[in-house]
């Protein structure tokens, strides 16, 4: 996995260290460290996160020809064109495919809510050599936590649940010392819980053979909540709730069983009714065991040795409420316009969400979000990988510019050229264009997992 290139953040034992090499790091500017971020995020381990995918060193790269960007044409981004530089949003999708690495890649820039720029580069399918489409869906893994978030913070604003609730209260029994754990702890990763996409069992990147058997059957399997926390339940916690930060995939699985707790329907249920409908979101949806991914969308890979092996089908249970959802770039965009401009949460319960945990450290994370400051001003948003897909999600807090973008990593096998890719697609796309070229790069990653070929587990 790249992770082995670029390194894992320290997460467990107490507030996250951070040692020399990731300050200097975030010195020489942190969009550096998003790719790592996202890229390792690609993988179902990671994938929780942002999620990743096998490593380069898996064969030669693809007949991918990055090819010139498709660029949407629709009337109201011609109409705000001028707002954006298109030129060099264009060439960072570009270079996301060559010398980046991707099958795929697509964003759209958003302005006050409204397109400024979208494009593609890559094939969706490398079979037939489709381009990519910037209006494909695509597995949004992690970013479902926001999602998930949202739909508890509303919860607390209609008293059906505390922050500072113990879990044991509502969901007895479900988790070692859960009279000691409580909400808040859940959705801001400090509850010390176990990531069970760090178990043994989900290492199924470790080789050629174990992808292999992986992708054979692996990936059909269905898991309920309540067997990934028991998963998890079998290890030691990484610390004493409330004494460390440490990303953990779990934490949301068990927030989507409280969901179901309180209100009798399934948190993808709850989010549908809550958020997926009262915003419009037509292309976005939150899959129990469907392994589909439903109309126009680039397909995802994993490189072996004997070429490239189609992750897209999969059942989504592995990931559920911690990673499961499917959406575009025009729905996350105005999920997280909506979410950050008040139109989901109140004043009170906006505030929490971005209430950053000491403890997270240069994560910087929240309850379900993370802040991340740019060259061009400080974004709240999260990272996401499954298999075959990376996503990244970004908002202004004054609603001025939203990012989303989608990235479909293949061949990392040039850990310089994807750094160089990731972090100009994520510092052009928060700018709208070219960054100041006095301003430091990109900041804070959007998500504790990076960027990995072929999306591993959770990130």
């Amino acid at each position: 996995m790249v992770e082995a290139a670029y390194g894992r953040p320290e997460q467990a034992g107490g507030a996250s260290r951070q040692g020399s090499e990731a300050r200097a790091v975030r010195r020489r500017g942190a969009a550096v460290r998003a790719v790592a971020v996202v890229l390792a995020g690609a993988g179902l381990v990671g994938a929780l996160a942002p999620v990743a995918a096998a490593t380069g060193a898996r064969g030669a790269r693809p007949a991918v020809d990055g090819g010139a960007v498709t660029v949407a044409g629709s009337e109201p981004v011609a109409e705000v064109a001028g707002r954006a530089d298109r030129a060099a949003l264009d060439a960072a999708v570009r270079a996301m495919v060559s010398p980046g690495g991707s099958t795929a890649a697509l964003g759209l820039v958003t302005e006050r809510g409204r397109p400024v720029w979208k494009g593609a580069a890559g094939a969706a399918d490398l079979a037939t050599g489709a381009p990519a489409a910037p209006d494909g869906r695509f597995r949004i893994g992690s970013v479902t936590k926001t999602f998930v978030a949202t739909v508890v913070l509303q919860l607390v604003a209609e008293h059906r649940v505390g922050l500072d609730d113990p879990v044991e209260r509502h969901l007895p029994g479900l988790v070692p010392n859960g009279a000691q754990i409580t909400v808040r702890q859940l959705l801001g990763h400090t509850s010390g819980i176990f990531n069970y996409t760090e178990d043994a069992s989900f290492s199924f990147e470790e080789s050629d053979g174990t992808l292999q058997q992986w992708l054979a059957t692996g990936r059909w399997r269905s898991y309920q909540p309540r067997e990934l926390v028991a998963l998890a339940a079998a290890h030691p916690a990484y610390f004493a709730p409330g004494q460390g930060w440490h990303y953990s995939n779990t934490n949301y699985i068990i927030a989507g069983m409280l969901i179901e707790r309180l209100t009798g329907r399934s948190w993808a249920q709850e989010v549908e009714r809550r958020i997926i409908r009262p915003l419009g979101l037509s292309a976005t949806s939150m899959p129990v065991d469907s392994p589909f991914v439903p109309g126009p969308h680039a397909h995802g890979y994993y490189k072996l040795a004997d070429g490239p092996a189609d992750t897209t089908l999969l059942n989504p249970s592995m990931a559920g409420s911690a990673g499961a959802g499917i959406s575009t770039t025009a729905d996350l965009t105005r999920f997280i316009s909506a979410l950050l401009g008040g139109r989901l949460l109140g004043p009170a319960e906006l505030a929490e969400m971005k209430r950053v945990s000491p403890e997270s450290g240069q994560a910087e994370y929240g309850l379900g979000l993370q802040r991340t400051p740019t060259a061009c001003g400080e974004y709240w948003g999260h990272g996401g990988g499954i298999p075959g897909y990376t996503t990244l999600l970004y908002g202004a807090p004054d609603g001025k510019r939203q990012f989303a973008a989608s990235v479909n990593a293949y061949d990392l096998s040039d850990p310089a050229a994807t750094n160089t890719a990731f972090e100009n697609l994520v510092a052009t796309g928060v700018c709208g264009g070219r960054p100041p070229a006095a301003a430091a790069p990109a900041g804070t990653p959007l998500a504790p997992e990076g960027i990995r070929a072929g999306t591993g587990p959770l990130a």
